[in-house]
Formats: C-alpha cells, sequence, structure tokens
C-alpha cells in the first residue's frame, strides 16, 4: 500500500461543499429576503439577512444546531458563497433568532414559494389532471428534553408533531408548522389549511386534490372544502361508532362479495352522503373467517375502511379513488427527509417559536435541494438507480457535496473542480440557470 506524504497548504481555499454556491445563488437571486428581512429593524449588530444566509447554507448541509455557525466563520468560501459579509457566532445566531423568531417565520414561508416560482418548478399533477396536495402530521422524537411545547405524542415518545403540506408529484414543501406533541392533528388544522391554499395556488392552475387521513374526517372540515373553488377532497374514513355487521349486510344484500382467498372475503360499497350533496362515501367491507395460514378463527373478524371524496364517479372510481389515497403515503417519505436528511429528528432551540422557525428554514432548504435533486435524473447526472426523484441525501452527496478549489485571480474568482468530479456537468448547468435568470 502506498504511503502518502500529508502537506496543508498556507494560501490555497478548497472546500468540500461546493453546492453552496448554487444555494447563495437561490437565495440572493430568486428571493427577495434581502429586501424583506430589512422590516425587521434592528439599530445595531449583524443584519438579519447574513443570519439568514448563514442559517439556510448550514440546514442545506445538514447540519440544524446552532454550533455548526462556528468553524464556518472563518470559511471564505462558505462566506463568499452566500454573500456573507458578517459571520454570526452561534450565541448570536440563537439569541437573534430567539428575538426575532415571530417575525422571520412568515418572511422564510414567503420566500420558500417565491423561490419555487421564480425558478418556474414544475408541478406534476395526477393522471386524472388534479394537482395533488398532502397535508399530514408527523411526530419528531424530542424525549428526555425541557424543551417548550414538547409534550406525549401519538407514536409513544415525548416530542413535536409538525404539519406538513406538500404539492405535486414533485413534493414541494408549502410549509411546516411546528405543533405540541400532544395537540390533535384536526386542532387549528383549517387555519392552516388557509395558508397553504393560497400558496399552492400561486404555482397551479390546475384543480387541487387535497388528501387527508382520518384525523381530519370532521363536518367542518368538509364544509370549507366544498366552498373552494376547483378544490377537490379525498379524506381517509373514520368509522368511529358504526357497527362493521350492519356493513357486512349491506353488502349481502348487495350481493357485492368477492372471495380474496380462502377464509377472506371482500366487499366495496359506494353511498352518496345523503345531507352533502356531491360527496360520497366508498367502504370496503372485509370479513376473515381464518388467516393466512388456514388458522381457523372461532368468530368471523369483519373490518372496515373507507374514504370521503367529493370526486364524481365519472372522474375516479372506487378502485381509482383507493389508488389515490394509497399515493398519499408517498408524503412519509418527505417526512423522513425532514428528520433525517436535514437532521431535524431533535430541534436545537429550547424554545418553541426559535424550533418553529427552524422548520421554516428547513422547509426553504427543502425545496432548494429538491429543485436541484431534479436535475439529478437526466442522462449526464452521477450513476444512480432509474427514479422519479431523488432524496435530498443523494442531492447532498451528489451536488452539495462537490470538493472544488476556490481561485482568485486577475480580478475573478473561479471555482475550479477535479477532472473526474461526475457531477460537474450538472453542477454547471444548475449553476448557469440561475445565474443567468435572477
Amino acid at each position: 500500500m502506498r504511503t502518502f506524504t500529508l502537506q496543508q497548504s498556507r494560501t490555497e481555499v478548497y472546500t468540500p461543499n461546493g453546492g453552496l454556491a448554487l444555494v447563495g445563488h437561490c437565495l440572493n437571486r430568486h428571493t427577495s429576503l434581502t429586501k424583506t428581512a430589512r422590516t425587521i429593524v434592528k439599530r445595531h449588530g449583524i443584519p438579519n439577512i447574513e443570519l439568514i444566509r448563514t442559517y439556510l447554507g448550514l440546514i442545506t448541509l445538514g447540519k440544524s444546531d446552532f454550533q455548526a455557525a462556528e468553524p464556518v466563520r472563518t470559511d471564505p468560501f462558505f462566506k463568499s458563497a452566500l454573500g456573507i459579509k458578517q459571520s454570526p457566532s452561534s450565541a448570536r445566531l440563537r439569541q437573534r433568532f430567539d428575538e426575532d423568531a415571530k417575525a422571520l417565520t412568515p418572511l422564510l414561508d414567503e420566500a420558500s414559494v417565491e423561490f419555487l416560482q421564480s425558478v418556474g418548478a414544475p408541478v406534476s399533477p395526477l393522471p386524472m389532471g388534479h394537482v395533488a396536495l398532502d397535508m399530514d402530521v408527523f411526530p419528531i422524537d424530542n424525549s428526555q428534553t425541557h424543551k417548550e411545547g414538547v409534550s406525549y405524542t401519538y407514536k409513544g415518545y415525548d416530542g413535536y408533531a409538525p404539519m406538513a403540506a406538500y404539492l405535486g408529484q414533485e413534493g414541494w414543501c408549502l410549509g411546516c408548522e411546528l405543533r405540541p406533541g400532544s395537540q390533535h392533528a384536526n386542532k387549528g388544522f383549517l387555519d392552516t389549511l388557509k395558508r397553504v391554499l393560497p400558496r399552492a395556488r400561486s404555482l397551479t392552475d390546475k384543480p387541487i386534490l387535497l388528501r387527508l387521513d382520518s384525523a381530519h374526517d370532521a363536518r367542518a372540515n368538509r364544509d370549507f372544502l366544498r366552498k373552494q373553488d376547483r378544490v377537490d377532497f379525498l379524506i381517509k374514513w373514520n368509522p368511529r361508532k358504526e357497527d362493521p355487521l350492519v356493513w357486512a349486510e349491506k353488502a349481502q344484500a348487495r350481493k357485492a362479495w368477492s372471495l380474496e382467498r380462502h377464509g377472506k372475503m371482500e366487499a366495496l360499497l359506494s353511498e352518496a352522503i345523503p345531507d352533502e350533496p356531491g360527496l360520497r362515501r366508498i367502504v370496503k367491507v372485509t370479513v376473515r373467517t381464518s388467516d393466512a395460514q388456514g388458522q381457523w378463527y372461532l368468530e368471523p373478524e369483519v373490518s372496515l375502511e373507507g374514504w370521503v371524496t367529493s370526486l364524481p364517479a365519472d372522474v375516479a372510481d372506487e378502485q381509482q379513488v383507493m389508488a389515490l389515497y394509497s399515493d398519499h403515503a408517498t408524503s412519509e417519505q418527505f417526512h423522513s427527509e425532514f428528520k433525517t436528511d436535514l437532521d431535524l429528528e431533535r430541534l436545537p432551540s429550547g424554545k418553541f417559536d426559535t424550533n418553529n422557525l427552524v422548520m421554516a428554514f428547513a422547509t426553504m432548504g427543502y425545496n432548494v435541494l429538491r429543485w436541484m435533486g431534479l436535475r439529478l435524473t437526466g442522462p449526464d447526472a452521477p450513476v444512480r438507480h432509474p427514479a422519479k426523484r431523488r432524496r435530498l441525501r443523494t442531492v447532498m452527496q451528489e451536488i452539495m457535496t462537490l470538493a472544488c478549489r476556490l481561485v482568485h485571480s486577475g480580478r475573478q474568482w473561479t471555482l475550479r473542480f477535479g477532472r473526474h468530479c461526475p457531477g460537474f456537468t450538472v453542477y454547471h448547468d444548475l449553476y448557469q440557470g440561475l445565474a443567468s435568470s435572477g
């Protein structure tokens, strides 16, 4: 094995995070945060935009803790790539976010949607023509801490339960609002929905299909959605106190049974909701007399699963409705990317509003990385398995962590990549597109 001589240059600047130059253009050229951050008046100290640039850069590298700001304070590439003139310390970053969290959060939310509009992010519809809007709550584990808002979640641990909204088959995030762990998913849901729908409207003119789980099966939600223009919905039905045997008798009367396997029958029923015109309920009744291995039960097991939708039958039949809701589970992958790829399983602050601001930063960082990831599905991208989209972790590996050298010569700044850099073509195309359209 070859033995290498180790040397450290005193003048040359290298970086393992070449993708930060793309993030800098996304923030500075394709959002108005440089202007809107000035609306939060500060008589002295580091400007708000410098704090935003610093923390967004860290988030896109998968670093959510404030201490990560210390190593980059003296990193010339980090500062020049993001346009930072004054680098905050970790203590200053935490203090300023604690002071201005409530004022900064809406600015980040608006900038995230503004970025998607500016770069012309594609919003792919479903085969039926509607654009999916998936909203759901996901718990994050912050157990054994005394952070504000941490409480017992439905997953059986202490933490938070943020609500996220994803648009289109690309999964653009329109918001990820932090909530206490014990808060019911439907509490305050309509307020969140009223903030999310205008953002979705600003990105697509196609009809929207809102998909929700059974926690949102409430008359107030359906009444509100029925009043919205060009908005349909698909909500998992909550049987509550429904008697499964009554539904089994309905299936028997309609002779709707089909034999799935020996010892298992299913029936698919569809009916209009009498006091809610235009809505229909689709119910799947399952009767099991034995398990999959052939072991007989003492009594038949009857279970119900259902969906409530405003989609007409000529747009989506019963089987299509079930397939549409099954696709709603894709949002679980997006949740995991927030928790693992962006390192947000455990939030960095003890204050609720500051952690809510962190989620707003994460939303924008998520969208920036998701947009970069669209380019990684092309034929000239680094070799990966075929996919419709790339995980944020893949984007970080292939684009954000490209090693390069920062060269300053003849009043020009140059990023020089290695001869065998596999992602250079993708990086070059993204950078030229951002620089020319900003």
